[in-house]
């Protein structure tokens, strides 16, 4: 039976020695409990679904399916579970990605045991948790007009799944990768794409690339050029 009087929290880390160490930390607070590891957004959904953490430490850059995309199917198949993002990136459009997404909180690596624990804790209750670091810009961007600071546009037209896809589409993945990591087939692929080029008017890999880094979707230094 889960255990109701302490937190249930998966890891999702493609590094070994962040798992372990995260791992360790946590162990030294009677209401906290690791539960298990994942260590990419594909996997991290898996164990979700068997074994119901409470909350998931998601880092965004894993191989396969990322951290953004994990999120997103999250919200979908497992909306009980919160996401807390643990990461190195502070670029605000990296927050306001995966609040959109439905993370309750986004933390940097950078950041205090203790901070990592108030996090926990505090998404946990049904809160949300933004780093020192990056809560100020993002309040701050936010108080501004809605098309000062972005939000409108095609991006935000798409669907979550249209949305997994298109960060795919421009990390280079092949239809065939992308109905793998995904669990659907390459005909519903293709109709994503086909929509997402009909509501972005993009109608080349090239230019949904361009956008995607517009967005903060993929840093240029991932893209061999």
């Amino acid at each position: 039976m889960k255990n109701t009087t302490k937190i249930r929290i998966l890891i999702a880390d493609d590094h070994a020695l962040v798992r372990e160490g995260i791992r360790s930390l946590l162990s030294r607070y009677d209401d906290l409990e690791v539960v298990g590891e994942a260590e990419d957004g594909k996997q991290a959904i898996s164990r979700t679904l068997e074994l119901n953490p409470d909350v998931v430490l998601m880092d965004i850059a894993m191989p396969g399916l990322g951290g953004l995309e994990a999120t997103l199917e999250l919200r979908r198949v497992a909306p009980a579970t919160k996401v807390l993002v643990l990461t190195q990136y502070a670029d605000k459009e990296y927050v306001y990605r995966f609040l959109k997404a439905g993370a309750r909180g986004y933390l940097l690596k950078k950041a205090l045991s203790g901070e990592l624990v108030s996090a926990i804790r505090a998404v946990h209750r049904g809160g949300v948790f933004l780093h020192p670091s990056v809560a100020a810009p993002v309040v701050e961007d936010y108080l501004q007009e809605p098309k000062e600071r972005g939000y409108e546009g095609g991006y935000e037209s798409l669907t979550d799944r249209e949305k997994q896809v298109l960060k795919l589409i421009a990390e280079g993945c092949s239809s065939r990768e992308i109905a793998d990591l995904l669990n659907i087939s390459i005909k519903t692929v293709m109709g994503h794409r086909t929509s997402i080029m009909t509501k972005l008017d993009i109608h080349n890999r090239a230019d949904l690339i361009k956008f995607a880094i517009s967005k903060g979707l993929i840093q240029v230094e991932t893209k061999k050029m």
